[in-house]
């Protein structure tokens, strides 16, 4: 079975690999400038143990496997999933080769949100549209009344 990527090539801080080698450690700030978010959001992931770094003294230290959830994590608010609903998919990504039951129940509530986010499309496509015809209208309008006093 093919793993999804989510942890991508990344080369070492100094731009470069180490001797071929991945960059295995990352700070706080370093991820915030990857994923452009604020260095509060990763507090708050790691407050609600979403990302577990290690501590050295004061700093954070964010292995590869938090990067890959915080990735996980922001792909899953791109598309409107909860918190709660993140966190059930970070355990069944723990799993990987996960439990037959939870991974049905993952598909399920992934097709779910897959109906939700075309449902929104549909409404949002609708509302261009009407807003299209009501600015084809009023200008018309305005033409005409522009035509009158001109």
């Amino acid at each position: 079975m093919e793993e999804l990527d989510l942890i991508g090539d990344t080369p070492g801080r100094d731009g470069g690999t180490e001797r071929g080698q991945l960059q295995t450690a990352y700070t706080i700030g370093e991820l915030a400038r990857e994923f452009g978010v604020t260095l509060r959001t990763l507090r708050f992931y790691e407050d609600r143990g979403l990302i577990n770094p290690r501590r050295e003294g004061a700093a954070r230290v964010y292995s590869r496997r938090d990067r890959a959830r915080l990735k996980l994590v922001l792909m899953g608010k791109r598309v409107g999933l909860s918190l709660a609903e993140i966190s059930e998919m970070l355990a069944l990504y723990d799993l990987r080769d996960g439990q037959v039951g939870q991974m049905r129940a993952a598909v399920e509530r992934f097709q779910t949100q897959i109906g939700v986010l075309e449902s929104q499309k549909r409404d949002i496509e609708q509302a261009i549209d009407d807003l299209k015809r009501t600015v084809a209208l009023v200008s018309g309008m305005l033409r005409e009344r522009e035509g009158r006093e001109g």
